[in-house]
């Protein structure tokens, strides 16, 4: 992981409220009290630039990072340089998938789309954990499925051939998963995570906007203001019903 523009606090912020990082995410929920309070003390807050890049494909696992603050993208590139998005996660979220196989590396880099607050444990101190406390175990798998899911569900996504179905899925389940009202992703990031070019998303977009499916707020905003809407066309896919927007 880079080094760059890693400040390292006293303490985490959230905790001097009294709020642990680690209540934060489904994997720490249902731990103890003080099991949460000794991780958190033994992480380590770091802050990450807007721009800035996480870590790359192929580097070594060696820590559980949860985002306390910000928006990071998981992507991949090709031999030609083309960008592939494969998730883009938030407050609350944390990367942790691949920390229990060996001599793990990560399969994809992760670039922060805005300035980030990271609490960052180590694999070591995790593994502790669970060695100490088995019952975690169950919630670690039950957590791996609902993983295993999502990605199912962004590959049956890919699937769709029309791209105004592609969208209309692709929106439904960000404007679930978002912090806040709006989807704040640029062109360029929607468009790559659904293998789309930029001018496709943007010409559906703006028919989506005529039809008061969607408000583009400007800066990379935008506002779902009908998703039955979105539902339906989504929808009319011979694929799309699998996969549930409520």
């Amino acid at each position: 992981m880079e080094k760059t523009d890693k400040k390292i606090l006293s303490r985490c912020a959230n905790c001097q409220n009294c709020i642990l990082c680690t209540a934060a995410i489904p994997l720490f929920r249902a731990l103890p009290e003080d099991v949460k309070k000794s991780l958190t003390e033994n992480s380590i807050p770091t802050t990450r630039a807007k721009g800035s890049t996480l870590f790359r494909v192929g580097e070594k696992v060696d820590s559980v990072l949860i985002i306390r603050k910000g928006r990071i993208k998981l992507c991949k590139y090709d031999a030609d340089g083309n960008e592939y998005i494969l998730d883009i996660i938030h407050d609350g979220d944390a990367i942790w998938e691949n920390l229990f196989l060996e001599n793990a590396v990560f399969p994809y880099s992760a670039v922060c789309l805005t300035k980030v607050d990271l609490c960052e444990i180590r694999k070591s101190e995790f593994i502790q954990l669970l060695a100490d406390r088995p019952g975690i175990a169950m919630n670690l798998i039950s957590l791996l499925s609902l993983r295993l899911k999502d990605s199912n569900e962004k590959a049956l996504l890919l699937s769709i051939r029309d791209p105004k179905v592609r969208l209309a899925g692709f929106l439904l389940d960000r404007d679930i998963r978002c912090v806040g009202p709006e989807i704040k992703l640029k062109l360029e990031d929607i468009a790559a995570s659904i293998g789309l070019r930029p001018e496709t998303v943007s010409r559906i977009l703006s028919r989506f906007e005529k039809a008061h499916l969607i408000k583009r707020l400007g800066q990379g905003k935008i506002l779902v203001t009908d998703r039955s809407g979105l539902k339906k066309i989504y929808e009319a896919s011979e694929v799309s019903p699998v996969i549930k927007f409520e």
